[in-house]
């Protein structure tokens, strides 16, 4: 991993914490959430403030994130709303952090200036001990704190000013005075400087987890489905009509169509789809070459087109597919014949433009493991577990290529590849060969399962 490391595409964009003052309050916190310290001088943090150096000091890369199912945070300062989220085991998880982060900014601007604030992502669920138990989890609440106790402080002694001013003879109740003077030298005057943080709560209705082999689970859609990278028989009875796992492609292609979640590329608007289906090409063509040991060191788009013809014979049917769409587009060729149980299909789709695309883009991901421009975007967790598995020429040119053409402008070729374009108000008529695509979808009628 250490040229992904190099070229920051692992371990990117951590805040770093070298001040000694940071360090401590650092480990106040730490200690008040696991009861433990670092001796580090030195590390860095990720948006929830869990530390890579300091995972490897515990031998514990969850020592935030027991069970991985709560995970705790500790925030040093409002820049780590920036950070990404390392060891992620729920793909919303980096989102509720940002948004409470971005809710709650002044606050936290404040609070973080004089204490670190800890806090959690609170469900019912303590530990997934059973399959069945993931789909308790409905909702997640935030708590969060400084380690003296400030909010708090500050909501009790909100509380007590109440009375004060409520109770007609509270003017006189010396003990309650004197509390009052007490906490607001904590807290400094909360009449015009209020330490209070937002009550948010998420709800938990579409999203993936890391556990039981990786688990997407989609319950606010027309037709609810969970799908699982692993075994389904494995699971057991789950609270769900519709559970599939990653080889039923016919399926998992009937679930996105039935609720609109994902469109042809070559169908979308504002894109070059044609090239974006040429790099998916050149992908494939990459992960054959380099498994028959090519140097792809430098390798540039012409040598993996000579690359492609060399080993014609051998690139898989996914590779054929894409060229004779790619054919149709640009040269007017006939139309491909590419269904769901099709290796190219799921190469052909991005998420359509709705609240979880990110979500989908994710899974399509998963499913199409060559493309690793969007493997990477998409779904760092896979990403980095398919990138331990490559031959070292493979390593090379994707840790090259993504360095050189997509750290340079990430939102650019986000846009480029995912964005969408608003519709217009009146649509232009479409050419004669789109025909077939309005009645029948991009490749004919998915099969139903």
């Amino acid at each position: 991993m250490k040229r992904l490391i190099l070229r920051g595409l692992m371990f990117g964009n951590l805040i770093p914490v070298v001040s000694p003052i940071l360090v401590e309050r650092y480990n106040r916190a730490l200690e008040r959430l696991t009861g433990q310290r670092t001796a580090l001088t030195d590390f860095h943090v990720d948006i929830s403030g869990y530390s890579p150096e300091i995972g490897d000091e515990f031998g514990d890369e969850l020592y935030l994130n027991h069970h991985g199912v709560n995970r705790q945070f500790i925030l040093l300062t409002t820049d780590q709303k920036t950070a990404p989220l390392l060891n992620a085991k729920f793909s919303t998880s980096r989102g509720i952090l940002r948004q409470f982060i971005e809710a709650n900014e002044a606050q936290l601007f404040a609070l973080t200036a004089r204490d670190a604030v800890a806090g959690e992502l609170v469900n019912s669920v303590f530990a997934l001990d059973t399959p069945a138990r993931l789909f308790d989890i409905g909702h997640v609440e935030i708590e969060a704190d400084t380690t003296d106790g400030a909010v708090a402080s500050a909501t009790k002694l909100g509380g007590m000013i109440d009375r004060f001013m409520g109770e007609e003879d509270a003017w006189c109740d010396d003990v309650l005075i004197g509390e009052m003077i007490t906490l607001a030298k904590d807290t400094g005057d909360i009449t015009r400087n209020p330490l209070t943080l937002k009550t948010m709560t998420f709800d938990q209705d579409n999203f993936w987890t890391a556990h039981l082999g990786g688990f997407y689970l989609f319950r606010d859609v027309e037709e609810p489905a969970a799908i699982t990278m692993g075994d389904k028989e494995s699971l057991g009875k789950l609270p769900i009509e519709h559970l599939l796992q990653r080889d039923e492609r016919s399926a998992i292609a009937q679930f996105l169509k039935v609720n609109d979640l994902a469109e042809p590329i070559i169908e979308a608007r504002g894109i070059d789809s044609a090239a974006i289906l040429r790099q998916k090409m050149d992908f494939i063509v990459a992960d054959v070459a380099a498994g028959l040991g090519e140097d792809l060191s430098r390798a540039t788009r012409r040598d993996l087109r000579r690359l492609g013809r060399q080993y014609h014979d051998k690139l898989p049917a996914a590779w054929r597919g894409l060229a004779d769409l790619v054919r149709w587009a640009e040269d007017g060729g006939p139309w491909p014949k590419i269904d769901s149980e099709h290796p190219a299909y799921f190469y052909t789709l991005r998420a359509k433009d709705h609240k979880d695309a990110d979500l989908v883009n994710m899974l399509l991901a998963e499913l199409t493991e060559m493309d690793v421009r969007q493997l990477f975007i998409c779904h760092k967790e896979a990403f980095y577990r398919a990138y331990m598995g490559w031959p070292d020429e493979k390593k090379a040119y994707v840790a090259e290529f993504l360095s050189n053409e997509y750290q340079v402008d990430k939102a650019g070729t986000r846009d480029a590849l995912f964005g969408h374009e608003a519709a217009m108000e009146e649509a232009p008529a479409a050419p004669k060969r789109s025909t077939l695509i309005d009645r029948v979808g991009p490749w004919g009628a998915v099969r139903r399962r």
